[in-house]
């Protein structure tokens, strides 16, 4: 479902892209956004903001708007340098179960609405230079096909591993999700580094209140 973005997100990551093509890490990426946000629009921000009663907390919150922002920043192995500041990436890998987070991060947008009656709408922002994220499996079989995030594919309700998944894989992620809305993955280009898998893409889901997710957890 296509939704009209609280923040012009587009916008504002062509605008840190010129000034940081790359992080060194998740927190990196959070911090450096949002800051790019404070500068461009002025909005308040709040990091690791908590947001319900079991110390669940918030990548980024806009107080003044209502929106929340939850953040996942993947990488494959990179060596590079930008503006004589060197870059070491590391091959994080698991990207069944970084997927798997990612959803989940989408169902806790949806249900921050029971926990936060000011939470007006929220994005979940996925930036990677793993095109595995991007791309098509070449097997449809794969354990955890129904969380991928391939461009055009389109998600919506449960989501559960396959039966054959080992337990070591699932391991604190053996609940399966459930989107009440709609999503289509629509990968954008973020910049290009030197050095091999020097192509950033990041994928930005709208999420908007559902009636269905008012008061379910």
């Amino acid at each position: 479902m296509d939704r009209d973005s609280p923040i012009d997100v587009e916008h504002l990551l062509s605008l840190l892209a010129v000034r940081r093509p790359v992080f060194h890490s998740e927190a990196d990426f959070q911090h450096e956004l949002a800051w790019q946000i404070r500068e461009s629009t002025g909005l308040e921000i709040r990091l690791e903001f908590p947001y319900s009663g079991d110390n669940r907390r918030l990548d980024i919150w806009l107080p003044q708007k209502g929106v929340a922002i939850e953040l996942k920043y993947c990488t494959r192995a990179l060596r590079s340098n930008h503006h004589e500041e060197d870059f070491a990436l590391r091959d994080q890998s698991a990207q069944d179960t970084r997927r798997y987070d990612f959803l989940n991060d989408v169902q806790r947008l949806e249900n921050a609405w029971a926990d936060r009656e000011n939470c007006k709408s929220g994005l979940a922002i996925f930036l990677t230079n793993d095109p595995t994220y991007w791309q098509p499996s070449k097997r449809d079989n794969t354990q955890d096909a129904e969380f991928r995030l391939h461009e055009g594919r389109t998600i919506r309700g449960g989501l559960g591993w396959a039966a054959e998944t080992s337990p070591g894989t699932k391991k604190g992620r053996e609940t399966h999700l459930n989107l009440q809305d709609e999503y289509e993955m629509k990968w954008r280009h973020y910049s290009t580094v030197r050095g091999r898998h020097g192509e950033f893409r990041y994928l930005a889901l709208v999420v908007a209140p559902s009636s269905n997710s008012i008061g379910s957890q």
